[in-house]
């Protein structure tokens, strides 16, 4: 009996030396900036690119984090620069940032998150090649609906918002998730930080606008602050372009204007939300950067159908331009976040 006692007074000495070091909690690495993409064609580098390559081959991002709960691997520097790539559409962006926002190895708690992508951008707002920093990001998905072939005649669209019996009718009470309203201040640090950035302007972007109707169509890209919608829909025409513009003036109480139109932020700012109210990340220090690769309406003579049977990723009119300006402009962002850290670690630029 003795001899028993005193062989698991011995196994448990051996356990307790190998626990105690597996007990202490590792340090958690810091990130100061997450560069959010949303779609890859291929690899990560070396091929056509999508919304992250780019930032994976210029910023030498080349410490590979695996990610199993969700969509895609994280992805860093030695400068604590990450990128992740979220998917496409809510579901896969609002798993994949939650997971990697809960991953017990990484520290968000000074971190800025920059989503940065291509969108649809309306002719009456923004142009081909442009980029858009927005205030607000509205989801375009809750909602009822009604086939307009059955709607009453003086209706604009047959989709109505939730609890309400017409379409915009007053007054907007969102729903949890249905509107997000971004830090205004760190926006507009980052639109004066980026105001004068050059973007592309080739030949063939000139030819295309040349097609367009709308206020801001032919104007060379440039970079702006604009409001975006956001779902998992991919519509497209110009009566849906009228629904959207609506849509983001009635849930912003006409505070937001209508410039692009994306499909994953609203799962991503979701998740960001529950996060931030976990303390894992400072909700204020977020970004949404989207460029225009298209139009998200037909041009001049030709029918919505038509024009839709033409988009597809990696042939938009303004595809390779777009995400030039999705780095270009929001690497500018990243790099001043990261050169000068101490002063932007623990004050946010553009709030007092």
């Amino acid at each position: 009996m003795l001899c028993a006692f005193s062989k698991f007074l011995g196994i448990a000495a051996i356990l307790a030396l190998f626990t105690l070091p597996l007990g202490a909690a590792p340090r958690r690495i810091p990130v100061k900036v997450v560069v959010v993409a949303m779609f890859e064609i291929g690899q990560d580098t070396g091929d056509q690119p999508g919304e992250l390559q780019y930032w994976v081959e210029r910023d030498h991002l080349d410490k590979i984090y695996p990610l199993p709960a969700g969509y895609h691997a994280a992805r860093m520097n030695s400068s604590g620069e990450m990128a992740i790539l979220t998917g496409q559409g809510t579901a896969h962006a609002a798993a994949t940032i939650m997971a990697l926002g809960l991953d017990p190895r990484f520290d968000f708690s000074h971190a800025y998150w920059l989503i940065a992508g291509i969108a649809g951008g309306s002719p009456n707002r923004i142009s081909l090649g442009s980029a858009a920093w927005a205030r607000w990001v509205v989801d375009g998905d809750l909602g009822y609906e009604i086939d307009p072939r059955e709607m009453p005649q003086d209706w604009t669209t047959g989709y109505v918002p939730l609890r309400k019996a017409r379409p915009f009718e007053p007054p907007s009470t969102p729903l949890d998730g249905q509107v997000y309203e971004l830090n205004a201040g760190l926006a507009q640090w980052a639109y004066n930080l980026t105001s004068n950035t050059p973007l592309a302007d080739p030949d063939a972007l000139k030819e295309i606008r040349s097609h367009f109707d709308g206020d801001a169509a032919q104007r060379p890209p440039y970079v702006s602050i604009g409001d975006e919608i956001s779902s998992s829909t991919y519509w497209h025409g110009k009566l849906s372009d009228a629904w959207a513009s609506e849509w983001v003036s009635y849930f912003t109480a006409g505070k937001g204007q209508f410039a692009t139109t994306a499909m994953e932020d609203t799962g991503t700012l979701q998740s960001l939300m529950y996060l931030a109210q976990a303390g894992r990340v400072d909700r204020q220090r977020i970004l949404v950067l989207r460029t225009v690769s298209n139009f998200d309406q037909q041009p001049r003579g030709m029918t919505a159908a038509d024009s839709l049977a033409r988009q597809r990723i990696g042939a938009y009119s303004a595809y390779l331009p777009s995400l030039e300006a999705a780095y270009t402009v929001g690497h500018a962002v990243v790099n001043e976040l990261l050169t000068n850290w101490s002063s932007h670690m623990n004050k946010i630029p553009g709030t007092q």
